[in-house]
Order: C-alpha cells, then sequence, then structure tokens
C-alpha cells in the first residue's frame, strides 16, 4: 500500500511537470453564431500571437487566457471570446463575430451592430442591411438604431426597406423597394403604431394598385396616414 501511494504521488508530479513545461499549439479557431465571417480566423491567429508575443511554443502555465480573451473582445468586430487550452496543449479560441443591422454611408461609412454599437466594414463579407444616409453622429445612434432594429425583427420591413435616411434633429424617413413615395416616420415616439400604419396603408394601396400614385406617405399623425399625391 505504501509502494502503491508512493506510486500515485510521484506519476501525479510527473505529470503536473509534463503540463506545466507543456508548450502550446498553433491557435485553433471556431466561430460560434452567425457564419458570415467579418474577421477571419487568420485574423484571430493574429491577435492572439500579437498580444502574447508568439503563442506557438510558449509554456502552458505562462499564458494569461484573461489577457487574451480581453484583447480578443477589444476588436471592434467581435462580440463575446472565450480562450481555453485543452489538456493536450492546443490553444482554443471560440469567437462570437458582431451581427450588424444597418450600414451608414455618410462621410464615414461604418456598421450599426445589433447592440448599437459602431462595427467598422470587413473587407471580407459586405452585410446586406438598410443604408443609413443624412446627419449621423457616431455617438448619437439611438434613434438610427431605433428604426434599424425594429427593422431587423419585421419581416414587412426587412422585404421592403432598403434606406434609412436622418435629418437633422433626429427626424427620420424609409425608402422602400419598388415605390417611388418616402415615408415620413418622425421621431421614434409610438413606432410600433406607426409601423402598423404603414402596413396597413401598403396593404391597402397595393390591393387598389395604387402604390405608384404618391410621392410622401406621413406617418407622424395618430392613427392615420397622410399621403401626397404626385
Amino acid at each position: 500500500m505504501i509502494a502503491l501511494f508512493g506510486l500515485v504521488i510521484f506519476l501525479f508530479a510527473f505529470a503536473s511537470g509534463r503540463n506545466e513545461v507543456r508548450t502550446i499549439s498553433e491557435p485553433n479557431v471556431k466561430f460560434v453564431g452567425e457564419n458570415n465571417l467579418f474577421i477571419t480566423s487568420k485574423a484571430v491567429s493574429k491577435l492572439l500571437i500579437q498580444n502574447y508575443g508568439g503563442v506557438k511554443n510558449v509554456a502552458k502555465e505562462a499564458l494569461a487566457l484573461n489577457d487574451l480573451e480581453n484583447a480578443l473582445k477589444s476588436n471592434p468586430m467581435i462580440k463575446t471570446a472565450e480562450v481555453y487550452v485543452s489538456i493536450n496543449g492546443m490553444l482554443n479560441a471560440e469567437i462570437e463575430q458582431k451581427t450588424p443591422i444597418a450600414r451608414v454611408s455618410t462621410n464615414a461609412s461604418y456598421y450599426i451592430d445589433a447592440d448599437g454599437l459602431f462595427m467598422p466594414l470587413s473587407e471580407n463579407y459586405s452585410a446586406r442591411v438598410p443604408l443609413v444616409t443624412g446627419y449621423v453622429d457616431k455617438n448619437n445612434l439611438n434613434s438610427v438604431y431605433l428604426i434599424a432594429q425594429k427593422i431587423d425583427h419585421d419581416e414587412f420591413l426587412k422585404k421592403h426597406v432598403f434606406e434609412i435616411h436622418q435629418e437633422e434633429q433626429n427626424q427620420l424617413f424609409l425608402k422602400l423597394r419598388k415605390c417611388d413615395f418616402l415615408v415620413q416616420v418622425g421621431d421614434v415616439s409610438a413606432l410600433d403604431k406607426k409601423i402598423n400604419n404603414l402596413k396597413a396603408f401598403y396593404k391597402k394601396a397595393l390591393k387598389d394598385n395604387t402604390l405608384k400614385n404618391y410621392s410622401k406617405v406621413n406617418l407622424q399623425f395618430d392613427n392615420q396616414v397622410i399621403c401626397t399625391k404626385i
């Protein structure tokens, strides 16, 4: 029993020693969630290497995994990141990318993500989302974000809206596919009611074949849609 106990202690100490000096392999990058790669696994690996001076052949115990995770999360393309080392010394990084819901095209070009935050454009993939034009302040995206979020979660709007235009004082307009008229939303108050009014108007005008007769559709007034004819 004493010999067996001694053997167990020896094997444990040997395994611990081997584990401490085990070196890390090249990073294994896995993307979760969104399949469209705005940032590549090569770029993620480069970030890891840049923030640890060369991950390959670094001793396993020397890695500061929290620091690596924070370095990845600081990238404006990445929403969340989890970094861990498997028992065989494989460095793994699980990445969830941000999801763009609108693309700003003013004097600067960038995405607004699903959390209402700035997201840069990608050289690898271009998202098909509504364009945002007009007066847009990167530090004040709330109104544009709210309407973009509604579009992203509504099948009718997602199908028909291709542009969000914001004027000064955060007054919003929408442009619809296959329609010449401008939809005047105004501010984001009572947004659900305004959208329901737009859907009711569109359905009726489509049935009557009169969509082409209007130049502007105003949703700002309570319980009614004011249309300007061509």
